[in-house]
């Protein structure tokens, strides 16, 4: 008898049926869900992020969905430490996590060996402070101190110049030392099993459609006002990027 892949993903766009497979990939395997989806962690975000329903997450184990509020901020490296935690959880009891979303960054975050470097602020305000009039300077200073990292910028985008500036002041490492995971697509789960779903574009758009108008439908302007009455502050910077919610 064939041994289940140790970790299982089903990726691909919104609506090409990631979640249905994963269900099924889910219940033949013994396995349990974890969910790559940067809105899915919102609690009370359920019908714009086509949340997993309770009769599905009672069928099959979901993690990484509902643990957050939408107040609260959330960065890639954050989520790269809940998740692979998720995943680690459900192998120890010697289950199988079948991971399912549609974020290619989050997606390689977790199942990759990527590094994100730290960031702060204040030191960032600074650093762009001195250069702001001036963005070729700043890209001309960082050639001297990391080269590499000046081949990858273009001269007149501050922000990236900055942030490459940023990076060296804090870690003692060039910014470009954090970039050569992104181009090795080794994981880090080995045998990971990947599934990508892709179909025809005219299929895709009908589907889309139809799981828009069946949102609204289903009560997606009643839940953008009750975001809106239950965080009078507004929401986060990332669940704000959610898509369908400022459109409600």
């Amino acid at each position: 008898m064939t041994a289940a892949p140790a970790v299982v993903a089903i990726v691909g766009p919104t609506a090409s049926g990631k979640s249905e497979l994963a269900m099924d990939r889910a219940r033949a395997l013994g396995g349990e869900i974890v969910a790559i989806d940067a809105f899915t962690i919102y609690r009370g975000m359920d019908i714009g992020t086509a949340k997993p329903s309770p009769a599905d997450r009672a069928a099959v184990p979901h993690h990484v969905i509902d643990v957050l509020d939408p107040s609260d901020d959330v960065s890639v490296a954050w989520f790269q430490g809940v998740a692979r935690a998720a995943v680690d959880d459900v192998v120890g009891r010697g289950r199988t996590p079948v991971l399912v979303g549609g974020s290619g960054l989050y997606f390689r975050a977790v199942v990759d060996d990527l590094r994100f470097p730290p960031t702060d602020p204040e030191v960032r305000a600074r650093i762009e402070a001195r250069w702001v009039d001036d963005p070729r300077g700043a890209h001309a200073h960082l050639t001297t101190v990391d080269p590499d990292a000046a081949a990858r910028i273009e001269p007149a985008n501050l922000r990236r110049s900055v942030r490459a500036l940023e990076v060296l002041e804090l870690t003692g490492e060039r910014f470009s030392t954090w970039d050569g995971a992104w181009d090795d697509h080794r994981s880090i789960y080995p045998g990971l099993d990947v599934t990508y779903l892709e179909p025809p574009t005219d299929v895709l758009r009908a589907r889309i459609a139809a799981r828009a108008q069946a949102m609204v439908a289903t009560g997606l302007l009643d839940e953008a006002q009750r975001l809106r009455d239950t965080h009078p502050g507004g929401l986060s910077t990332t669940a704000r990027q959610a898509i369908g919610y400022g459109e409600a």
